[in-house]
């Protein structure tokens, strides 16, 4: 297991009463979702008055252009700004590199040196990287085969995604070394709609 306290994002987030549930235990990093065709979209409006608290608001961002981006970060009182689409460097310097979390899929890469030379070219454009399963999207649930960021030595701090919940993140963290873990699909009733039981398991497990 890693020794290091990891930092714990809770993505989708769509309900207060969630939201309140997560920084009762902790929670360092709340998301929420600006993709138009995600069951997990909120709008702007509605992310601004879900509750404020000492966890870092994430705003995902999958077809938005950089303008967009600064216009509802702005609007829904957000701190960090996840790129989760074909999003580019000169969106991470429109941004701000100290507010970005840039999306990476280590599954599209041909070979694990052309994903470390993609990590290179944006070490110095983002605050975080996350790295998701499959290769496009999130938010479906899947889990990333661990071996492709086993022993990783990443420019920047990093969040392990995808469908990790209570019955895999103590796989996950034998495995691998990241810096966070980016929850959601796996801690959920139904899209947006998360289970607190499920939720207490997963920070149990991985604070432990």
């Amino acid at each position: 297991m890693n020794p290091k306290k990891l930092l714990i994002k809770v993505c989708g987030l769509t309900r207060p009463q969630d939201l309140r549930g997560l920084q009762d235990l902790g929670v360092d990093m709340t998301g929420f979702i600006f993709a138009a065709k995600s069951p997990r979209k909120i709008t702007p409006e509605a992310a601004a008055l879900m509750p404020q608290g000492k966890n870092l608001r994430v705003g995902v961002f999958v077809e938005q252009s950089a303008e967009d981006i600064l216009r509802i970060m702005d609007q829904a009182a957000l701190d960090l700004a996840q790129l989760h689409g074909a999003h580019g460097p000169d969106v991470c310097r429109a941004v701000g590199p100290e507010r970005c979390v840039k999306v990476f899929w280590p599954a599209k890469y041909p070979s694990r040196e052309a994903f470390l030379e993609d990590l290179k070219r944006y070490a110095d454009l983002a605050k975080y990287f996350l790295f998701d399963a499959g290769t496009s999207g999130g938010g479906h649930g899947k889990s990333m085969d661990f071996n492709l960021v086993a022993n990783l030595e990443s420019p920047r701090p990093w969040l392990l995604a995808g469908g990790l919940g209570p019955d895999n993140i103590k796989d996950a963290l034998t495995q691998t070394t990241p810096d966070g873990l980016d929850l959601n699909s796996a801690l959920e009733l139904s899209p947006g709609v998360k289970d607190f039981e499920k939720a207490r398991k997963a920070f149990e497990i991985a604070r432990g």
